[in-house]
């Protein structure tokens, strides 16, 4: 497991901060019927209540809370897992990318929890996760500069590189993926994340034919 610290900058501000970490090795591809079909019947399952509402949701308001005490406004950068909620309720639809992203969104979605996947080879040393400092900025997935400043961001030799609205480019998975580390970004204990993290081994194992699973719940 690749070495990861929570700094004193965010559990000063937050005092239930986890993150639920699973690192093994993957075959990304670019769709999977069986998957796809799973994951319509889960939005189907959760349409009524937690997308349209999905604010409400227990894991997005903590995230929210924390935003707040960090100094960022969830309103104008909202969590990822708020975000999809709220666009597949708008019937806008996700985009697919490949397997290994998709099963990173179903997870999220059905969790609550906002995500993170990230391609092993392109992280440079040890990882820490910090409240990022005014001016900081990194090239999103898909977007412009991100201004990420006083977001909870994960930084390694070479800087910012993810955090629970939006991931950079640099550490992105793409089809030349091998190895990936998954992050659950948690502000409200630990209670629920060892389920998670087994149903997101399953998921990799029958989706991703992943092997090598290391899996930790990280606490301050």
């Amino acid at each position: 497991m690749l070495s990861i610290n929570i700094s004193p900058s965010i559990t000063q501000c937050c005092e239930n901060v986890v993150l639920g970490l699973l690192q093994c090795r993957v075959s990304v591809y670019e769709k999977d019927t069986d998957f796809a079909a799973l994951f319509q019947n889960k939005i189907t399952e959760l349409a009524d209540t937690e997308l349209s509402q999905a604010n409400k949701r227990e894991h997005i308001q903590s995230t929210r809370k924390a935003y707040k005490a960090l100094g960022k406004d969830p309103n104008r950068y909202r969590c990822s897992a708020e975000a999809m909620c709220r666009r597949i309720a708008k019937e806008r639809g996700l985009y697919d990318i490949n397997n290994i992203v998709d099963i990173t969104n179903f997870l999220s979605i059905a969790s609550g929890y906002s995500m993170g996947t990230y391609d092993i080879e392109k992280i440079k040393g040890d990882i820490v996760w910090k409240r990022a400092e005014e001016g900081t900025a990194y090239q999103g997935i898909g977007k412009d500069v991100l201004n990420i400043a006083y977001l909870p961001v994960l930084f390694d030799d070479l800087g910012a590189f993810g955090n629970p609205t939006s991931d950079s480019l640099r550490t992105m998975v793409t089809e030349n993926t091998k190895e990936i580390l998954m992050i659950f970004y948690c502000f409200d204990g630990a209670e629920t994340l060892d389920t998670w993290l087994k149903q997101a081994e399953a998921l990799l194992q029958n989706h991703a034919k992943a092997t090598d699973f290391e899996t930790k719940i990280l606490l301050p």
